[in-house]
């Protein structure tokens, strides 16, 4: 019995040997890991931030066919995320889309049901969405939380996901220019 207890201390004593050995190697494997990580960090002030006041500048057109079709030019970075709404002041009613820009501009719509937008007073507004939704190019120069947007365009997000920009035209719609006080741009279809 004594030498079989002997047998299992040598056992474990030989045991730590080994482990003592492959330690090294698992160390050195953690010590690779970190490397490629700080590869990515030091890319990241490569992309300059986005450092101008934001811009957005938008035209509508009536078509033929009484739907809108809004064009606009803006100077963020290429492939930002906007959504473009166009609501119906009288009853609410709104239709968006979700564009990208590219080449300094974007295109939305048509907007309006298949009989044409009916006259009247709209609004149509252009929002920069958070930048939980933007893709990493974008959030590389906007910030994680759109932080490096700036000017009379941004906002805070309602949801508390950081900055936001917004643009809004009024314009009316109809065959004859109706009396206003504001001043709202009158369309007229082409």
């Amino acid at each position: 019995m004594a030498a079989g207890l002997l047998m299992v201390m040598l056992a474990g004593c030989s045991g730590g040997e080994e482990q003592a050995t492959s330690e090294p190697a698992e160390t050195s494997s953690a010590a690779e890991t970190p490397e490629p990580q700080a590869a990515p960090e030091s890319e990241a002030p490569e992309v300059p931030p986005f450092d101008q006041p934001v811009a957005i500048e938008i035209t509508s057109r009536l078509g033929s066919d009484r739907r809108l079709t809004v064009e606009g030019s803006t100077n963020l970075p290429e492939a930002t995320r906007l959504q473009v709404i166009v609501e119906r002041e009288l009853s609410g009613v709104r239709w968006r889309e979700r564009v990208s820009v590219e080449a300094g501009g974007f295109v939305a719509g048509p907007f309006g049901p298949g009989s044409g937008l009916p006259d009247g007073g709209y609004r149509v507004t252009v929002d920069v969405q958070e930048s939980s939704v933007q893709p990493r190019s974008v959030r590389d120069r906007l910030g994680e939380e759109n932080e490096h947007l700036s000017g009379p365009l941004v906002g805070q997000s309602r949801h508390g996901l950081g900055q936001v920009a917004s643009y809004s035209q009024r314009f009316l719609v109809g065959s004859e220019t109706r009396r206003t006080h504001d001043q709202v741009e009158v369309l007229r279809v082409e």
